[in-house]
């Protein structure tokens, strides 16, 4: 009768409970060239928004964002409501989400006349799907996707300064317009 060695045992276990791990702390973020996640949510007023309704026909700004009316979320939310304009004339739509309830989203909008969705993920279902949720929190990093009509990820900003997400985005539309 042989006897095997079991050395290996150990690596391969350390590996096999690694990776259990690596899947339990969240999905791995969405990066270009990646197909977007075909998500779906409510809005402020209660109302599906479907990424699928949009494929093919518009560019997708797809933003998280930690919460609604604090400072960063707020500059970011008013930098994309004062250019919301220039991005439908380059058939963008821009849709926000985070954690917040649907009456939060509602408030938000009034106070900084908002001009586009604010998706209710209070489940995290929509921030797991692209990788954004903070570990151990109920809120998203944030994190700007934009996802050109073959619904392929065009251009990820992913940094804490809201400044950073409204430049990169502008940026990468002009860049989408020329190609």
């Amino acid at each position: 009768m042989k006897i095997r060695s079991l050395r290996p045992f150990p690596l391969l276990a350390a590996a096999f409970f690694s990776a259990i791990a690596l899947c339990a702390s969240g999905a791995e973020m969405v990066k270009v060239g990646d197909k977007a996640p075909l998500v779906e949510g409510k809005d402020q007023n209660g109302k599906t928004w479907k990424l699928s309704d949009e494929v093919g026909k518009k560019v997708v700004l797809l933003y998280f964002y930690p919460k609604d009316d604090t400072p960063g979320c707020t500059k970011e939310a008013c930098g994309f409501r004062d250019r919301v304009e220039d991005l439908k004339k380059e058939k963008v739509d821009v849709v926000g989400v985070s954690f917040d309830s649907a009456e939060s989203h509602q408030n938000f909008i009034s106070k900084y006349y908002l001009n586009f969705p604010l998706l209710a993920d209070t489940d995290g279902k929509i921030a797991e799907a692209y990788g954004t949720k903070m570990s151990g929190k109920n809120m998203s990093r944030r994190v700007s996707f934009l996802i050109g009509m073959d619904g392929k990820i065009v251009h990820v900003t992913d940094v804490p300064q809201a400044e950073t997400h409204l430049k990169e985005m502008k940026d990468a539309v002009e860049k989408l317009k020329k190609s």
